[in-house]
């Protein structure tokens, strides 16, 4: 620190110089200079060696050198302008010693436990994992968790208790159906309208019917012709999912809901939350239906003409 002290005041004192004579500051910092490289040079015998010191009085002065001055010196500006961040460097290093202040790390060990038990328990909150954690003597903020919970992906309390929408369709896929309608049109270039209901656990077509018109009473008629054949075979439905096309009439969705089932929008532009019925759909138009999964569409019970 006294060699900074020092450095500081010979800058001081040099810049009280160049306000007062300008000229005469230029020439006598080229003297000074000088006589410490004649005192280097008197010093050493083969190789010139510069202490911290020398290389303090010539950084010091290196912006009271004219560029003239500077053909007759042993070193070039480009090693002075090393030597100053060299000291400036050395400077802010040792703020390095200084005691870290904040709060403490967490450790690993910890970390770990508070994405254990966030996994673990999806109802716990920040503040109710914090004082778990006190229990166990671990004295953790609950803004450090969130922070952390936040970085490792986990969501808050409230989002984190919800079921996904893929564990939402594993844990229905018995009971749920997804119906899609999509559109092909006959060699003759006549666009005709298919209805399908899928089950999510057998991958199973219980229906599939076309029409060149998919009106509301059509499209109602099928899912009362859907609901006689699940009691026929005595599956219980509990969800349809399909998508917000306008085909799929209200009068429909009520047929569906007076079996005690719900009816599930999935949302726009989200083709995967309908990916059972899309990926059937696809197969479809690359490969054809399968005979056994697409029957042959017979007059149901009660069709319109």
């Amino acid at each position: 620190m006294a060699g900074f002290l020092l450095y500081s005041l010979v800058r001081v004192l040099l810049d009280v110089m160049a306000i007062s004579h300008r000229d005469q500051a230029k020439l006598q910092a080229e003297v000074l200079v000088l006589r410490c490289q004649v005192q280097v040079l008197e010093r050493q015998i083969k190789r010139v060696r510069w202490t911290h010191g020398d290389r303090m009085v010539v950084a010091a002065l290196r912006d009271r050198v004219p560029q003239s001055a500077w053909v007759g010196l042993l070193v070039k500006p480009e090693t002075v302008l090393g030597w100053h961040r060299a000291l400036v460097h050395r400077k802010w290093a040792a703020y390095q010693e200084r005691p870290r202040r904040g709060r403490p790390p967490t450790w690993a060990e910890c970390r770990q436990l508070i994405l254990r038990m966030a996994r673990e328990n999806p109802r716990w909150g920040y503040f109710r994992i914090c004082g778990e954690l006190l229990k166990l003597g671990h004295s953790v903020a609950a803004t450090t968790i969130r922070s952390l919970l936040r970085s490792a992906g986990i969501p808050p309390a409230g989002r984190r208790s919800e079921l996904t929408w893929k564990q939402f369709l594993a844990a229905h896929a018995e009971t749920l159906l997804a119906a899609d309608l999509f559109s092909v049109d006959t060699i003759f270039f006549k666009r005709l309208y298919v209805l399908i209901y899928v089950n999510l656990a057998t991958r199973r077509v219980l229906s599939a019917s076309c029409t060149a018109q998919p009106t509301q009473a059509w499209v109602t008629q099928q899912a009362r012709n859907l609901s006689w054949k699940l009691e026929e075979e005595g599956i219980k439905l509990s969800v349809v999912i399909h998508d917000r096309d306008k085909k799929f009439a209200p009068k429909a969705d009520a047929v569906i809901k007076s079996d005690g089932a719900r009816v599930i929008l999935t949302p726009l532009m989200a083709p995967r939350a309908n990916a059972y019925a899309e990926r059937w759909i696809g197969s479809c138009r690359r490969r054809g239906p399968r005979p056994d999964a697409c029957p042959q569409r017979a007059a149901p019970r009660g069709d319109p003409a």
